[in-house]
């Protein structure tokens, strides 16, 4: 099982390494992540292999949340069935 991380805001130093910190205390492994800065602007999208997670998808959802709120950029997680539903025609 695979889920969509995207991140968006302000650049600063550490975002990568925040997210990536989460992942892996929750057993998240990052299978693609590219990343870009526009002017000030961060970008980020991570697929991530969530089959071994130690947590429910759902408290990942907050948890990566409150790390957004923390760094002070949006950070979305979505499941890879729901990602996929949104994109099929």
């Amino acid at each position: 099982m695979r889920a969509v991380i995207t991140v968006v805001g302000r650049d600063s130093i550490g975002i990568i390494a925040s997210v990536a910190s989460e992942c892996a205390k929750y057993s998240v492994n990052i299978s693609d992540i590219t990343q870009s800065v526009l002017d000030k602007y961060f970008v980020m999208i991570m697929i991530v292999d969530i089959s071994r997670m130690t947590i429910d998808f759902t408290s990942f959802v907050d948890v990566m949340e409150r790390v957004g709120n923390e760094r002070s950029v949006k950070i979305h997680v979505m499941h890879e069935d729901i990602f996929n539903s949104m994109h099929e025609i």
